[in-house]
Formats: structure tokens, C-alpha cells, sequence
């Protein structure tokens, strides 16, 4: 019988978890700039009556 490759293993789960990350990372980075449907997004400067 073959014995484990806890090496293989270890490096394939923290290969998993940075593509997790990275794909959470993207989408932070992806929601902000595009506002939901609906939403009129807020002026960057208050505008005063004249």
C-alpha cells in the first residue's frame, strides 16, 4: 500500500484557500464600482442651493 502524500496534500489546500481568497478579493473590489439595479448612486459632493 502506498503511504500518503501529506506534502501534495497540505500545498493543495493552501492553493485552494489563496484561489478563495483571491476570488473574495474580486469581488469586494467588483461591488462597489458597479451600484445594484435600482440605487442611483450618491452625488461626491453636497450640492447647495443657489
Amino acid at each position: 500500500m502506498q503511504k500518503p502524500n501529506y506534502q501534495f496534500e497540505k500545498r493543495r489546500k493552501e492553493m485552494d484557500k489563496k484561489a478563495k481568497k483571491e476570488e473574495k478579493r474580486r469581488a469586494k473590489l467588483e461591488a462597489p464600482a458597479t451600484p445594484a439595479a435600482g440605487e442611483t448612486p450618491a452625488p461626491s459632493t453636497p450640492v447647495e442651493p443657489t
